[in-house]
This record gives structure tokens, C-alpha cells and sequence, in this order.
């Protein structure tokens, strides 16, 4: 698909400079150096060589034709060298040169004029304001960075080209092979999705490794993640936060939702592996590249020292993996091989004089062993500790069945061991917590792809109601919907809902009381009062006419006091609702990603304690079961002390029906049912209170 931009055959630097230090210098000399085996055209009107090329005023003059062109002059000739490349043939363009929507307005319309220009003729555009892009196993490095990379399978897509010259130094350092790098720049045509589709089926590419700042378009976006993550492992180190963070949210959920959850959200749903610091991004990669998927949780640990053992077990545990139980056939088999005082447990503590042999006999066990999923490697430099030697035993016993993660801690003692380590594909970490925390992100990758199909249920539901309802919102220019046209919507998708009626007077309020049979709520109806109890807009447990007719009056005569420009539309009444355990469903509508489905317990769970979870819609019943495990007060909904578990599945139904009318109707932007009253296994579950508001219209 991008060929062009990434095995192009000839390749024009517009821009090819004879001074040292110039960008369109170094191009040309990355370029030359690297062996790139194609044509190389350098273009200067002020030049006929350049580091001992023929170097031309313009491309028409050479008479050549490119495949790409690389173009690094002053931003008002840039316009004139993408239209001379098209003109030679060239179906890819990478723009270095700065000066466009990072500057302002002015440059953001120029900048869109050389995109449009570019679509317009079938040429893929890469930039502008980007350091270059790289293919390691063409010995192509079209961009000014330092270093090009030894050929390997871990391809680097970045939204910032500083950070791809740090990668290179990183991997330099590391002697880390790449196989792609590419600084995406002001992604004014090719973005990380069409990265993400290119090199989900580049066979070179083992592992994708990102730095995004931002992300064009959320629908594509995801779909391009998935299907590369269901290829290889992606590794996402994403900064910023989404818009979604910095509205005004008229919900619950909306107002939970900010910074980037949106992101994180997105991620988990295709599959991505978050990185949460550049350090761990390459942590995680360089695990992914080197080592084989692990077939479950339970991690084998083995160790010269007690001291980093506990801190490996700890940090397994604390991460939600499992320190492995040893069989006793694995016990007896160490026990010959190690001296008494070893520890044949797990961890598995060689000593702290132990030889490389000691080393290899405890991972010969560990490997043998069948409770055993994942093996972490320990050694600190004691006295007799022999790094090299030790690390040339580990790679010769290794068998590449099961992931095996390396941890020599220190500094220039271990360093020839771990050199030997990274020659031989084994990922070494200076500390065991960063080793644990790659192995999880393994093995939660694997856990994503072993995932059962997604299949999307579809309820019989009356869309006909809601459009009439949602219609005479928008009509009326009435973004809130209130509580009883929010409840006639839950009825429309099959949503439990206590029966209730509207009431302007007082004397309308005991009628419809009467009718409905007591006790009863009484919540006031107003567009304009979000957090009724906080206005003194709700009243419980009436039992009596009278109690409902002084109910009112008060309500009424306190709210006019506190909210004297409230738009009252009297209150809602209805049955009181029986016990259950409070939870609180939700949706926003995010600007990148769409409809995000939020679960929470009610009460300080949500308020004080923040604990949600959201999901990005459509959501699979199993995907609605997680979000309700991924909490921690999960355990409260199984049953605690005695009490009964409530009816999960119920929770899990109820989001799906969420998930249904927020794609329904894309004109809710909120909506919040707090509290949805959960009975246990058997019991019906209520919608007690509910609202939603609709999609602002835009402003021309």
C-alpha cells in the first residue's frame, strides 16, 4: 500500500545541501551512508554536486523519475517542489520543512492546500514538520537523524521526530534492530492509521511501537488497531488528553469521563498495549520482540538473593499475576541439583554464590515444570558472581517454549552480561518490577487475543417512540430531556421502570398518588436542576395524601427560593422502588471514539472514590461482564458477609441496551441511570431515576 513512501526504487532530495549540518544535508548523506541501493536524485538550483553526486536546478531538468521526494527547502517553495515530484512520477512525498498548522491559521490553510493538491492526484503526502522516515531493511534513511538502525522487527510510528531521534539512540545503545521508523509530523495525509493497516501486514514488522499526541479519526483509528493487533503485538505511548476532558459534561458520566479516558477506553477495545512512559513503551517492545507469548498468569522466579526474589513475588502478586506453585517432582529435581541451603520453593533462590551451571540447571526445572507459565531471571553482582558467563548459560539452555524475562540489577559489573543478553534475544530489565510489569503486558495480550468472537446482541426494542420523544427535544430546542421522557426512552428498549406520572399543582400530585398506590418518590421536574437532592428536589417514603400535598408546597416554595430562574415543569412521582444494591450506568459521547458505556457502584464509590470503568460501544456481553470486574468494588456485587450476590447479568443486559440506543440515536451526547437498583439472581432490576441530554447544535 505505501510502497513508495517505503521501497521506493528512486528517491529526489529537494533541498540537498552542500553544507554540513544543513537538513537537506543530511538526508542526502543518511541516504548515501545507509546504501541506499536505488537512484538518489539531489536537487539544487544552486549546486551541480553535492557530496560527489550530480546534483540538478529542478527535477525537470533531470529529465529522472522518482518514486519519492524528500523535500526540505523554505515553506514558500514547497508548494513548486511537490507539484515538479508529481510531475516526475512521484506517488509519495515527504515534506521536512516547518512552517505550517503548527504556526497558525495561515500555515494550516497552506498546509491543506498541498494535502488536498496531493489527494487530488492519488500521491500519499508524510509530514509536513516531521523528521523523515526510515525502512532499516532497505538501507533507506530518509530523514537528518543521527543514526540508522541495525535491521530487526520492531517498527516505530511517532507523532514527535525529537522522540524518533531518541528511539534511535535508545535502540543504538541497545543494539536493538528496527524495522520502520516514521516521524508522522502534521499527519496532513498518512496518520497512524494508515500505519497501523501497512504495518499490521508487514511481514518485517514483529512489533509496532507508537507515540501519539493525538489521533485523526477514532472510528478508523480503532478498526486499523484491531485488525494489526490481531496480527502482532502494538505498543501505544499516548500523551495528552482527549477534548472530551475539557467540556462542560451535564451527567455524571459525562463529568467522569475526562482527561483520557476516551483513550484508554479505545485502546483496551482494540486490543492496544498502553504504555504509560517511554521507558516502559520499550520495555514492553523489546519483551513482545524477543520472547514467545506466555499460555497463562503463573511466573516462575529464580534469584541469587532473597532481598529482589520477595520484590519479584511482590511485584507478580501486586500485578495480577501468579507466583506458580512447584510440583514436588520439581522440588525433588532442584533439591538435587542445587546446594541445601537453596531455596526449591518459589522463588527458586540459587545463592548468592551461584555458578552459571546453578543458573541453568534452576531454569532447566523451571521450564520443565507445567504449573509454570513464565520465567523471571534475578542476578545481582555479588563476589562470585560471573555476569557473562552466567547470561551465555542462560541463552544456551533457553528453549524459547516459554517467555523468559532477565533482570541483572547493578550497573558496569553486569553490563557485559547484559550485552550478551540483548545479542541473544533475551530482554533484560534493570529492576525485576519493570521485568514483572512487561510479562503482564504480555500476558494480557495474549489473554486479548484468545478473547471469545465478538458477538453483538441486537434487542427487539421500539425505536418509534424514542424518535417521536428525541424529535420534540430537538424541535423545541429542550437539550435535557427530563426524568419522565428519559424513563419513557428506557421503556422503549425494555428497561425496567417503576410506574410514575407528572404533576403541575398539588392537587394533581395526590390524583396521580392515589392512582399509582403508596409509598412514594416525589423528584422535581426542571431541565435546568441536574443534582435534584442537592436542591431539596427530592422527597422518599411518602405515605399519605397529605404527606404528598406538604411535600409539594415545600418543594416547590424551596426550590423557587434557591433556583428563582429555574424552569420548573412541576414534579414526577413514583412507586417507591424495593431494596437492591445502587449502581450507576451511563453514557457520553466522545469526539473521537463515539459512544463510552460507564459502570460504577453509586454512592461514595462514585462520588468520593471514582471507581468506574468504561467501555467503548458496541459492547459484547462478556465485554459488559469485564467492566463490571475491572472495578474494585466488584467484590460487593458478588456478596460480602453473607449477603446474596446480585444479578450480574442483569448489570450486563442493561449496558448492552445503553450500548444499543446510544447507536441508535446519535443525537444523545449524555445520558446517566443512577441508581439502577440491582435485585439479586431472579429479582427484577429498576431504573429508578434517569437522564439524558441531546447533542448541542452546531453553530454556523
Amino acid at each position: 500500500m505505501l510502497d513508495a513512501l517505503l521501497r521506493p526504487d528512486a528517491i529526489a532530495v529537494i533541498g540537498a545541501s552542500r553544507s554540513p549540518g544543513k537538513v537537506g544535508h543530511e538526508i542526502l548523506a543518511n541516504l548515501i551512508k545507509g546504501g541506499f541501493a536505488g537512484e538518489i536524485v539531489p536537487i539544487n538550483p544552486t549546486a551541480t554536486e553535492v557530496l560527489g553526486r550530480v546534483c540538478y536546478p529542478d527535477l525537470k531538468a533531470s529529465g529522472k523519475t522518482v518514486d519519492l521526494s524528500v523535500i526540505a527547502v523554505p515553506t514558500p517553495f514547497v508548494r513548486q517542489a511537490v507539484e515538479d515530484s508529481i510531475a516526475a512520477g512521484a506517488r509519495a512525498i515527504t515534506i521536512i520543512t516547518a512552517g505550517f498548522k503548527e504556526v497558525g491559521p495561515e500555515g494550516a490553510a497552506l498546509e491543506q492546500q498541498l494535502a488536498d493538491y496531493c489527494k487530488g492526484r492519488g500521491v500519499r503526502l508524510l509530514g509536513p514538520n516531521c523528521l523523515g522516515h526510515i525502512n532499516a531493511h532497505h538501507n533507506m534513511n530518509a530523514s537528518f537523524a543521527k543514526h540508522m538502525p541495525e535491521p530487526g522487527g520492531i517498527t516505530v510510528i511517532s507523532q514527535s521526530g525529537a522522540l524518533c531521534t531518541a528511539i534511535l539512540d535508545w535502540a543504538s545503545e541497545r543494539r536493538l534492530g528496527l524495522a520502520k521508523l516514521i516521524s508522522m509530523g502534521n499527519k496532513a495525509d498518512l496518520s497512524e492509521t494508515d500505519f497501523l493497516t501497512a504495518f499490521g501486514k508487514d511481514d518485517e514488522t514483529k512489533v509496532i511501537v507508537g507515540y501519539l499526541e493525538s489521533i485523526v479519526a477514532g472510528d478508523a483509528f480503532i478498526k486499523a488497531a484491531e485488525a494489526a493487533a490481531a496480527r502482532k503485538p502494538v505498543v501505544i505511548f499516548k500523551s495528552g488528553v482527549t477534548a472530551a476532558g475539557g467540556k462542560a459534561a451535564s451527567s455524571h458520566t459525562g463529568s467522569l469521563a475526562g482527561a483520557d479516558v476516551g483513550y484508554a477506553a479505545a485502546f483496551r477495545r482494540s486490543g492496544i498495549i498502553r504504555a504509560d512512559t517511554f521507558e516502559s513503551m520499550f520495555d514492553y517492545a523489546t519483551a513482545f520482540a524477543m520472547q514467545p507469548l506466555p499460555k497463562g498468569r503463573r511466573v516462575a522466579i529464580i534469584t541469587n538473593a532473597g532481598g529482589p526474589g520477595i520484590m519479584a513475588a511482590d511485584a507478580v502478586e501486586l500485578s495480577g499475576l501468579h507466583v506458580a506453585t512447584l510440583t514436588g517432582s520439581t522440588a525433588t529435581a532442584l533439591a538435587k541439583k542445587l546446594p541445601a541451603a537453596a531455596s526449591v520453593g518459589n522463588p527458586i533462590d540459587v545463592l548468592g554464590d551461584a555458578d552459571p551451571e546453578r543458573y541453568a540447571d534452576a531454569l532447566d526445572a523451571a521450564q520443565d515444570e507445567e504449573t509454570v507459565d513464565a520465567i523471571i531471571v534475578i542476578l545481582t553482582p555479588q563476589a562470585m558472581t560471573k555476569p557473562l558467563e552466567t547470561a551465555r548459560a542462560i541463552q544456551a539452555r533457553t528453549r524459547n517454549e516459554k517467555p523468559i524475562l532477565v533482570s541483572f540489577m547493578g550497573g558496569k559489573d553486569v553490563t557485559p552480561g547484559r550485552d550478551e543478553l540483548v545479542a541473544a534475544n533475551l530482554p533484560d530489565y534493570p529492576a525485576p518490577e519493570r521485568a514483572v510489569a512487561a510479562l503482564k503486558a504480555m500476558v494480557e495480550y495474549a489473554e486479548w487475543l484468545r478473547r471469545p468472537p465478538r458477538v453483538i446482541n441486537r434487542f427487539p426494542v421500539n425505536r418509534r417512540r424514542v424518535e417521536r420523544i428525541v424529535h420534540r427535544h430537538v424541535k423545541t430546542h429542550e437539550l435535557q430531556i427530563g426524568e419522565a421522557a428519559a424513563k419513557e426512552i428506557l421503556r422503549a428498549y425494555d428497561f425496567n421502570v417503576p410506574a410514575g406520572a407528572l404533576a403541575l399543582t398539588a392537587d394533581q400530585a395526590v390524583e396521580a398518588a392515589d392512582r399509582l398506590g403508596y409509598p412514594l418518590a416525589m423528584k422535581i421536574a426542571s431541565p435546568d436542576i441536574i443534582h435534584k437532592s442537592d436542591m431539596g428536589g427530592v422527597k422518599l417514603h411518602l405515605a399519605t395524601a397529605d404527606a404528598v400535598r406538604d411535600a409539594f408546597d415545600l418543594m416547590m416554595l424551596r426550590i423557587r427560593q434557591r433556583m428563582p430562574k429555574a424552569n420548573l415543569h412541576g414534579v414526577y412521582l413514583e412507586k417507591m422502588c424495593g431494596r437492591g444494591r445502587e449502581v450507576i450506568l451511563g453514557m457520553t459521547r466522545d469526539p473521537q471514539f463515539g459512544p463510552m458505556l460507564m459502570f460504577g457502584l453509586g454512592g461514595i464509590f462514585v462520588e468520593v472514590m471514582k471507581d468506574v470503568t468504561f467501555h467503548i460501544a458496541p459492547i459484547t456481553n462478556s465485554e459488559a461482564v469485564q467492566m463490571l470486574r475491572s472495578t474494585r468494588s466488584f467484590g460487593l456485587l458478588t456478596g460480602v458477609r453473607g449477603q446474596a450476590s446480585v444479578d450480574i447479568d442483569a448489570i450486563a443486559t442493561a449496558l448492552q441496551r445503553i450500548s444499543q440506543l446510544a447507536q441508535d440515536f446519535p443525537q444523545i451526547s449524555e445520558m446517566d441511570i443512577n441508581p439502577f437498583i440491582v435485585g439479586t439472581v431472579g429479582k427484577d432490576s429498576v431504573a429508578a431515576d434517569a437522564r439524558i441530554t441531546l447533542v448541542a447544535p452546531k453553530v454556523s
